[in-house]
């Protein structure tokens, strides 16, 4: 099912585009400003958001700069009232995925939204996951500002799996990503994710890529080693036997 949030300060608009998107079997989720919307996406996975320009507190445009900046690939369709060619070209630089002028028909909504709902974006030109960063263009990574070197291939698996942000990518994906439909029937993919772990290991990143039986990868955030040693030691000290025994 596709989950939308939809960014309108104008409620009776906002109540229509809900309507109409749950009777196309959507789930609709609501921010009525700029810092409400900033709270959902950072908190929440969505398939698309629908984000008006004109917005409290702050605007669309702010919102989306500061989404692709945070490294978050949901696609993006800008709604306003400005037609200017000018206008569609400041949402598109900000990271817009789309354009929606008002008033628009909810059909064409709809249709933006299925085409968009099942891909990413490709506005976003950094990836972040812990303290690993990914830079699109320049193909380069990096571990707390810290240069990483990656394969060409590990880099590609590396910047797949940041793309999803911790969600589960099937392995069929990453096969394609890395080799498109000349994928091997060999263990080759096994090989590439060892060598993308030993490289993150070695980087001292505080994520690692994880196997999803019978579903794919993902990357996670490792336990925190402190955390543990703070629970193993309050264990010890409850169980420690009374002076005298």
């Amino acid at each position: 099912m596709i989950r939308v949030l939809l960014v309108e300060d104008d409620m009776g608009l906002a109540g229509n585009i809900i309507d109409y998107l749950e009777l196309e079997d959507m789930v609709c989720d609501h921010a009525s400003n700029g810092v409400a919307a900033l709270s959902l996406i950072q908190k929440h996975s969505f398939d698309v958001v629908v984000l008006d320009i004109n917005l409290p507190r702050l605007d669309g445009l702010s919102v989306c700069e500061k989404v692709r900046d945070d490294g978050n690939d949901t696609p993006i369709i800008m709604l306003t009232a400005r037609d200017q060619l000018e206008n569609k070209l400041e949402g598109f630089q900000k990271g817009a995925d789309d354009y929606l002028v008002k008033p628009f028909d909810m059909p064409e909504l709809v249709a933006r939204v299925f085409a968009l709902a099942n891909r990413r974006s490709s506005q976003v030109k950094k990836l972040n996951f812990g303290n690993v960063s990914v830079e699109v263009g320049s193909e380069t990574a990096s571990v707390n500002t810290a240069p990483v070197k990656l394969s060409p291939t590990s880099f590609t698996l590396l910047k797949t799996l940041l793309q999803q942000q911790g969600r589960v990518v099937p392995r069929e994906r990453l096969l394609d990503a890395v080799w498109g439909e000349d994928a091997p029937e060999s263990n080759a993919l096994k090989v590439h994710l060892h060598n993308l772990r030993k490289s993150l290991v070695q980087a001292s990143a505080n994520i690692e890529v994880k196997a999803v039986a019978g579903t794919g990868f993902c990357v996670a955030l490792k336990p925190n080693p402190s955390s543990s040693v703070d629970s193993v030691s309050a264990q010890a000290l409850n169980n420690k036997e009374p002076d005298g025994w």
